[in-house]
């Protein structure tokens, strides 16, 4: 049953998507299929960058502790980077130029300079390890690498192709990025030359597979992306406006999520650069000092994983700090429990929660639940955004579902990402061909089109909005000369939704003790990575029919055991 908020942005949609307005839409064809796209949206994102910027020029962008840069400023320093890179390190168009760096102001101006020079920006996992990262730059075959001073020590040692240049975070840009900067007209140039064809970005994506995938897209699928949430954002700032709610500041938003993910970059960082939102940087999550931030720089939109929403609503200093223009607090990477929906709510009176659904390979774009909708159906993810996305339940001959029964959500939608790089097998896995892509989830749709997450087909873990592979860890384990058999699986956790925890065997003769399998393992995986819990058992671990382990008994038999070990504080290594 539509709701008064489904009139209103189908309404307002309608008028914004019509015959000569700003999201009027065509159609093209990707993958055989005809679908919409926007007729007045920039072909490139260097053209984006360069539109915007000039519209919102003397606006603040960034805020990254003392620094302050408004639009122009950005879009004037990333244009010397981009002729930098091209004059000083022979950076050709289309060439792969990785980023492994921690969020700053100096990081935007980065990746900003890649594309406006013509170049693919690849973005490197900052927590990654020196041995991870190298695989990264390897496998997309990165020619450059723009790293900050921790990363790139990382990467000594590693075997890897890429020239390594060193940037830093502190100071203004021509300091932070002396070696990549030159003044000159190749951003310009550039204009003249790149298309919505060209690559555009590669991000890596964790699946059932092991290692990382580098998910690569062109211009036109990531502007196209990002103009979806602008066109969404807008319909929701109408009735905000309609209903005399919306804020009376600059809009901004306080970035507490890595840059170099999906969500970071396109709704976050490339989507405020469209709607002249500033940016606030947080390098490091804290509650208080969000709080502080909030109030201090009058921001309008909170995001991040679930767990921060709820930890700002239960704060004990919440009424100290004035939050009053923030509208929204938005959430993704994982489910919501619902009375968390509710708890943010009482809390944030004048705003809503909100929660988003999309994946790398999608560029984010996928679904969403919002405001009054989403108090209504706290347990769904929302429904299609349009005007660009259709959603579809599927079974694995790729065949729709009738209304109601559980499949393979699937997104189909010109913001789709191309395929993997060098991995064409796992690039016609992932899509139907009827060009729908496989998301790995099960769901189902109920009568309203809502969109109900049920379970995974991926074995994977999501830690915090962060994808484990199971396998990945599991291999690492496997690595020590002692283990037997293993199985990593994730246990559910409030905060974080899930943390990865291990059961595992030790050799005959053997004992291998928690915190030593830590120890070999930080050496191997990012912390993130590391399984939280580790049980060592001495009997076979049970198998299915198959002769697979039987995953979901284990993860059953010790969700209990690690709620009793959080509960007490203790630290997560298990014994039998």
């Amino acid at each position: 049953m539509a709701t008064d908020l489904d009139r209103d942005i189908k309404r307002i949609g309608d008028f914004l998507t019509g015959a000569g307005q700003m999201f009027e839409t065509r159609q093209v064809e990707r993958r055989g299929v005809s679908m919409p796209a926007f007729v007045n949206a920039p072909p490139t994102l260097a053209h984006f960058m360069a539109h915007f910027s000039n519209v919102h020029k003397d606006a603040v962008f960034i805020v990254d502790g003392d620094q302050r840069m408004t639009f122009g400023e950005v879009y004037a320093a990333a244009a010397c980077v981009a002729h930098g890179l091209v004059t000083r390190h022979g950076m050709q168009r289309g060439d792969r130029v990785g980023i492994a760096a921690r969020n700053s102001a100096n990081w935007v101006v980065a990746y900003m300079g890649v594309l406006m020079g013509g170049g693919c920006a690849t973005l490197l996992n900052g927590w990654w390890t020196g041995e991870e990262l190298a695989y990264g730059i390897n496998l997309c075959e990165c020619s450059l690498v723009l790293a900050d001073p921790q990363r790139a020590a990382r990467l000594d040692g590693m075997a890897h192709d890429a020239k390594v240049v060193v940037f830093t975070h502190d100071g203004p840009a021509p300091t932070g990025l002396e070696p990549v900067w030159a003044e000159g007209a190749t951003a310009m140039t550039m204009l003249g030359t790149l298309g919505p064809d060209d690559l555009a970005t590669i991000l890596y994506t964790s699946g059932s597979t092991g290692s990382p995938k580098g998910a690569y897209s062109d211009h036109l699928g990531v502007t196209s992306a990002v103009m979806n949430y602008v066109a969404q954002t807008a319909m929701i700032l109408q009735i905000f406006t309609e209903r005399g709610e919306a804020p009376t500041v600059q809009p901004s938003a306080l970035v507490t999520v890595p840059l170099f993910h999906v969500t970071g970059e396109v709704p976050v960082f490339l989507q405020s650069f469209a709607m002249g939102r500033k940016l606030v940087l947080m390098p490091k999550w804290d509650a208080t000092e969000a709080l502080r931030l909030l109030d201090e720089e009058k921001i309008t939109y909170f995001v991040g994983v679930p767990l921060m929403s709820y930890e700002l609503a239960t704060h004990p200093d919440r009424d100290k700090y004035d939050l009053s223009q923030c509208k929204t607090f938005a959430a993704g990477g994982a489910p919501r429990p619902p009375e968390h929906v509710t708890k943010i709510k009482e809390a944030f009176s004048e705003g809503f929660p909100v929660l988003g659904y999309g994946l790398t390979e999608t560029n984010g774009v996928g679904c969403g639940n919002l405001n009054e909708n989403y108090m209504a159906k706290p347990g769904s993810t929302g429904t299609a955004s349009k005007p660009l996305v259709d959603l579809a339940i599927l079974d694995d001959d790729g065949k729709a579902l009738p209304q109601g029964q559980v499949g393979e959500v699937c997104i189909r939608s010109v913001c789709n990402f191309l395929g993997y790089w060098k991995n064409e097998e796992a690039t016609r896995a992932a899509y139907t061909d009827d060009g729908w892509f496989r998301t790995g989830d099960l769901g189902y749709l109920d009568a309203d089109d809502y969109l109900f997450i049920v379970d995974r087909k991926k074995d994977i873990i999501i830690r915090g909005g962060e994808n484990i592979a199971c396998i990945e860890v599991e291999q690492e384990i496997y690595a020590h000369p002692h283990i037997a058999e293993c199985s990593v699986f994730g246990v559910a956790d409030e905060r974080l939704g899930e943390i990865p925890a291990a059961v595992y065997v030790a050799k005959e003769g053997h004992r291998v003790d928690p915190d030593d399998l830590k120890e070999f393992l930080a050496e191997r995986l990012a912390k993130f990575k590391i399984p939280q819990f580790l049980w060592p058992v001495n009997e076979a671990l049970p198998r299915l029919g198959t002769q697979k382990i039987d995953k979901p008994t284990l993860r059953a038999r010790y969700q209990a055991e690690a709620e009793a070990m959080l509960a007490n504080g203790e630290a997560g290594s298990g014994a039998a």
